[in-house]
């Protein structure tokens, strides 16, 4: 089982950009799929990206497809979620999720791991 923690969120401008990194804990984390996930509240949790192992495979949702590019650094447990041209919309907490089976799928339900989350604030 995997530690995830979430970092890099913060207070931005609409249309500039932002890194989110998601550091493992674990041996294991280059056999998990891994995933970017964002809530805001009094809403329900919805999909943002996912990652294979490898990193070749890629699922966005489509809100952010274009704008967002999700990676991963299996030698460094992490991965990351780059964010362009952003807009006020985006703002939520965004959260990382792993799964070691479904695959770099969008239902929340697949993944067994997550972090507590990072704060990302898009002002126009």
């Amino acid at each position: 089982q995997l530690q995830l923690v979430e970092s890099g969120g913060g207070l931005v401008q609409e249309g500039t950009s932002l890194r989110l990194s998601c550091t493992a804990s674990g041996r294991a984390f280059s056999t998990h799929y891994m995933a970017w996930f964002r809530q805001v509240p009094g809403k329900e949790r919805e999909f943002v990206a996912a990652l294979s192992w490898t990193g070749v495979e890629t699922n966005y949702a489509d809100s952010v497809k274009g704008r967002f590019s999700i990676s991963r650094d299996n030698a460094k447990n992490t991965m990351y979620l780059q964010m362009n041209s952003l807009k006020p919309e985006d703002t939520a907490r965004y959260y990382c999720a792993s799964n070691r089976r479904a695959g770099p799928v969008s239902e929340q339900n697949e993944y067994d791991n997550w972090g507590q989350g990072t704060q990302v604030t898009v002002s126009s």
